[in-house]
């Protein structure tokens, strides 16, 4: 199995606590949430790893120089746009391989979230978290009576019947058909000049199109946050930081 870890953005809305440098650099404790997700992939026997850079993209591979993990990296030099581009850009990956798993890197998480995805039954999984904060920034899996996933966006239709609303942690693994599938769906997005879009759309409209092909892990209760204000951090610190298990420890 492979991994694609998505560490194209600039990450304006951390202003100057960026200090000019790609989020998934920012360090917690010493370590950066690059090299904590690197750590934690090899952990679970996962060593080929692609990350799509862009924004400061030299930093990056300067900073996993001489790393363990076999790396491969694509630059996004429209990183300055759609995410959707950025997982565009490892075509090669969704197009081939047999499954793989797809990650944000602005996320500092418990290593259970990764042996949860790398071990699952379920062929194509999104890991959801009950436990969140209503509103319009967090991307929302919604589940119905019968167990089946019927919407995964930011904006829930006030119509919509489910019985389970929780975030998404923004890591998903995806076998071949539905890589080949959502590697189409990105090419239409960008085909109609929709460059801007969030790679989740691209997802999302094959979930709907395939709800049986997919499922989720519920993982409320582990400890984890996405790394998109300022406020963010300091939450992470206090917070997340004292919660996370050694990555090194066996997982019972």
């Amino acid at each position: 199995m492979k991994a694609i870890i998505l560490a194209a953005g600039v990450g304006n809305r951390l202003g100057n606590l960026s200090e000019n440098k790609p989020k998934s650099l920012l360090e917690f404790d010493g370590k950066s949430l690059l090299k904590r997700h690197i750590e934690i992939l090899m952990a679970n026997q996962i060593n080929e790893i692609t990350i799509i850079t862009g924004f400061q993209s030299e930093m990056i591979m300067s900073h996993l120089e001489g790393s363990e993990a076999s790396i491969t990296y694509i630059y996004n030099e429209r990183y300055t746009e759609g995410s959707i581009i950025s997982l565009g850009c490892a075509q090669e990956i969704l197009f081939s391989e047999a499954e793989f798993i797809v990650m944000d890197a602005d996320v500092l998480y418990d290593r259970e979230m990764i042996h949860r995805l790398v071990n699952t039954k379920i062929n194509n999984c999104l890991l959801l978290d009950r436990d969140f904060v209503p509103g319009d920034e967090p991307v929302k899996i919604c589940v119905d009576k019968n167990g089946s996933i019927n919407e995964f966006r930011k904006q829930i239709s006030k119509d919509l019947e489910y019985e389970i609303q929780g975030e998404s942690v923004g890591f998903f693994k995806l076998n071949k058909l539905i890589g080949a599938s959502l590697l189409g769906r990105i090419n239409d997005y960008l085909y109609k000049g929709e460059n801007n879009t969030p790679y989740e759309d691209a997802i999302r409209d094959l979930l709907l199109t395939y709800p049986e092909q997919f499922g989720y892990e519920d993982v409320t209760g582990v400890p984890w946050i996405e790394i998109d204000f300022p406020e963010d951090i300091e939450r992470a610190k206090q917070d997340i930081l004292p919660k996370l298990s050694p990555i090194s420890s066996p997982i019972n």
